[in-house]
């Protein structure tokens, strides 16, 4: 690759990422979660308390829900699949799957091609 298609292929990705991190900063919930981080800063600063603090006052049992997570885990139990949202954006119709064998995603699939119905992704949650 020449240093020059090199640039400009830099020079792309920077405009992508430029426009990524307008459309987060516009985002509501965003903002509403660097609200509640810098509330919590400052009430952990207020009352002299680190992070660990917190985590210890939430959650007194300390590390008892640990070892009960990784027992699961070692006896052959899978994760739980992460929550897909799609939009059709022809009919406005929202589809909420944690797999891909649901019966209208795979008709949206058939009838535009999955390559677009995977475009309609709006959001991914766990």
């Amino acid at each position: 690759m020449s240093l020059l298609s090199e640039f400009m292929q830099k020079e792309q990705q920077l405009k992508q990422l430029q426009a990524e991190m307008e459309r987060l900063q516009n985002d509501e919930r965003l903002k509403a979660e660097l609200e509640f981080k810098d509330k919590l800063e400052a009430l952990m600063r207020e009352f002299s308390k680190s992070s660990t603090d917190v985590i210890n006052l939430l959650e007194p049992q300390g590390g008892k829900s640990a070892p009960a997570k990784s027992a699961a885990a070692g006896g052959g139990a899978r994760r739980k699949r992460k929550l897909k949202i799609y939009k059709n954006p022809n009919t406005g119709e929202v589809v909420e799957t944690r797999g891909g064998n649901h019966k209208t995603l795979k008709a949206w699939k058939d009838e535009h091609g999955s390559d677009t119905v995977e475009g309609w992704l709006v959001r991914v949650e766990s």
